[in-house]
């Protein structure tokens, strides 16, 4: 199984971007921004989670939301404001607000198929 990369645009509440590659994780529920990204762009938390990580362990993480552009599409997501360290995700709810699949085959991410029925 490969990784799969993608470059996107964040913008803040102020206007603010920033450019940031994502490591596109299907298997995470929500995209996390790396502390000076969110920091830079002015974020501000809104409500705090606690996320399970891969070996079991839980942290208590800040959410936000930014604008989030990529592979033609863009929209409003919920973020996670990570610490020093982490490194950016972009996870499914993102995925799915931008109408976003990843095709692991290619590694790439292709229009999704929605039902409205």
């Amino acid at each position: 199984m490969g990784l799969t990369f993608i470059e996107g645009v964040v913008t803040g509440p102020t206007g603010k971007q920033a450019r940031v590659n994502f490591l596109v994780d299907s298997g995470a529920t929500y995209t996390l921004l790396p502390d000076a990204v969110w920091r830079a762009l002015e974020l501000q938390p809104k409500r705090q989670m606690t996320f399970t990580l891969a070996d079991g362990t839980t942290v208590r993480r800040p959410i936000s939301e930014a604008h989030i552009a990529l592979a033609g599409e863009d929209g409003t997501s919920p973020v996670i404001l990570g610490e020093p360290g982490d490194e950016a995700l972009l996870g499914a709810v993102t995925l799915e607000v931008l109408g976003l699949i990843l095709n692991p085959f290619k590694r790439s991410l292709q229009p999704m198929r929605a039902m409205l029925a």
